[in-house]
């Protein structure tokens, strides 16, 4: 059920730039993440970017917006907005995804949904490809422990969500919606209900994913969770798929998770990627977040153009292939299938022309 390949990954669907890649050619990222705003009005338990502190920060929409036009006449592909806070606390954010999608970018939305008011639902589902919506429990007062804010957060997220659907209905759009629960101790035997009521309010999708510890991260306390003791809620998940709904069941993450292990030792992924933060810095990997070794430039001070094919860039990516191992990375990072496709066709293996 899972028709998105949220488990698996989509760079087998851009050939040529992979051909480009193998062939040594400077390609531009296909994906990117932008944090538009640095603040956030949760504190999540599980949240794997506490240590960005965050700061109450905001990209210049106008010099986003310039730099936008330039990176889809570039060749990004899409933009998740998403990162170290809430992307809806900026106050321009409905204008950056229009624009977005005026320069040729698909947009897609992270967010937690209590600022996605009806009169926001109306203004940027149009254009965006999908939006999915971190929610940690299926009442109230769970939801509010594990999210670190009052009760009635829950309450308006549901009532939000339900409104976009009908927005999406009545005009429709082709948005994707979905919710997302990072599977934890403290909600598992909430995961069938919030399934239901994903379901019953007219969301496309539940993802149900593992927790990955940030190697950043102040907090620790999910570090040792196992998902073996949680594969039985597969089935019970399973039989709430309909034609409209799917839970989509991360247990091929989630045994990786268990078993720590990755089938590469390099990353490949970074020249296929970047990410922004709301300080206006362009990162190689958002692992390596505040590390000099990973910063490419800042869109305040250079073009995408001027930062992509900088030296700068160039030095970082080659020091990272030469000196690090992917065994010091984040188990399940978002790049994680990426690599392993790539680490198969630089590695091939025996026979590879009786396909």
């Amino acid at each position: 059920m899972d028709r998105y390949r949220i488990d698996s990954h989509k760079l087998l669907y851009h050939v040529p730039r992979v051909n480009d890649w193998l062939n040594g050619k400077l390609i531009y990222p296909i994906y990117m993440e932008v944090s538009p705003s640095g603040a956030c009005n949760h504190r999540c338990t599980f949240c794997a970017l506490d240590f960005m502190s965050y700061q109450k920060r905001y990209l210049d929409a106008a010099l986003l917006m310039e730099r936008l036009s330039e990176m889809g006449r570039l060749g990004l592909k899409s933009i998740m907005y998403g990162g170290e806070g809430e992307p809806l606390m900026h106050g321009q954010i409905a204008e950056i995804i229009n624009h977005t999608k005026k320069s040729g970018i698909d947009a897609a939305l992270t967010t937690n949904a209590v600022l996605l008011t009806e009169a926001m639902s109306e203004k940027i589902l149009g254009d965006m490809e999908w939006m999915k919506v971190s929610i940690g429990a299926a009442t109230k007062e769970s939801y509010a422990k594990i999210h670190r804010t009052k009760q009635e957060d829950f309450d308006a997220v549901i009532r939000n969500l339900a409104a976009a659907s009908r927005i999406r209905q009545k005009n429709g759009y082709n948005c994707t919606l979905g919710m997302q629960i990072l599977l934890l101790p403290e909600n598992k035997d909430e995961v069938v209900s919030l399934s239901e009521l994903a379901r019953d309010i007219g969301m496309d999708y539940l993802v149900v994913k593992p927790y990955s510890q940030h190697p950043l991260s102040k907090t620790d306390r999910y570090k040792d969770v196992k998902y073996s003791e949680y594969m039985h809620l597969r089935d019970a998940l399973s039989g709430l798929n309909t034609k409209d709904f799917s839970v989509i069941f991360r247990m091929n993450t989630m045994k990786k998770w268990d078993e720590n292990g990755r089938n590469y030792s390099k990353c490949f992924a970074l020249p296929f990627w970047s990410y922004i933060d709301a300080g206006g810095k362009v990162w190689g990997c958002s692992v390596y977040l505040g590390d000099e070794r990973f910063l490419y430039g800042n869109i305040y001070e250079n073009t995408f153009k001027e930062i992509w094919e900088g030296g700068k860039r160039r030095e970082s990516q080659n020091w990272f292939e030469n000196n690090i191992s992917a065994k010091e990375c984040r188990i399940n990072c978002r790049m994680d299938e990426i690599n392993q496709y790539l680490w198969n066709l630089k590695n091939p293996p025996a026979h590879v022309n009786f396909i």
